[in-house]
């Protein structure tokens, strides 16, 4: 199975990095629990651009510590042979870093993608299976034809009692949801909500 895994949200915490730089920056909390939409409209565009930026700095990315579990899933579905895809709508200059703290964690990867065209790349590659956090790009694999799975976040929680994707409150739950589906076994889809 072709399996691609988003990072921020999704492999680890980005919220918390985020929030504390746009407190640092500018006073602005961004309390997880009330981010209910996929846009920010506590910050400016150009104070959240600001934010983004930092939070991908060399620095940043490196102390990133993924979600437990989230290694030993990944790297459990390679031992089985399946490929793994790491896609991510950072920024083309994030990849150099992004591969050298992936390979830090220890998570393996048959590829990486910093780009906006995060969907795109995956139908190029024939990917099954879409491991995210965004509702735009959970949707879109799913009309895409392509299964899509998500660890639950307060921005993606409706999409998870509304569509067909695979939910799951932290990775051991998304690692257990997941096995009849990357065993080969036939998704239950209506089993994707929380």
């Amino acid at each position: 199975m072709r399996i691609a895994v988003d990072i921020d949200s999704t492999l680890h915490d980005y919220w918390d990095v985020l929030s504390e730089i746009s407190v640092r920056r500018f006073g602005v909390e961004l309390p997880y629990e009330e981010q209910l939409t996929w846009g920010l409209t506590r910050l400016r565009p150009e104070q959240l651009a600001l934010c983004i930026k930092e939070s991908y700095s060399e620095e940043r990315i490196l102390a990133g510590v993924p979600y437990p579990g989230a290694v030993d899933t990944v790297r459990a579905w390679r031992e089985q042979g399946h490929s793994v895809y790491v896609a991510s709508n950072r920024e083309a200059d994030c990849l150099e870093v992004t591969a050298a703290w992936l390979r830090a964690i220890g998570l393996p990867f048959d590829d990486l993608l910093c780009s906006a065209r995060k969907l795109q790349h995956c139908l190029e590659l024939g990917v099954e299976l879409l491991i995210d956090d965004s509702p735009m790009i959970l949707t879109g694999a799913l009309e895409q034809g392509i299964l899509a799975a998500t660890i639950v976040h307060p921005w993606n929680e409706e999409l998870c009692e509304e569509e067909d994707v695979i939910c799951a409150r932290d990775w051991h739950e998304l690692a257990r949801r997941l096995a009849p589906v990357v065993k080969g076994a036939p998704a239950e889809l209506s089993s994707g909500r929380v």
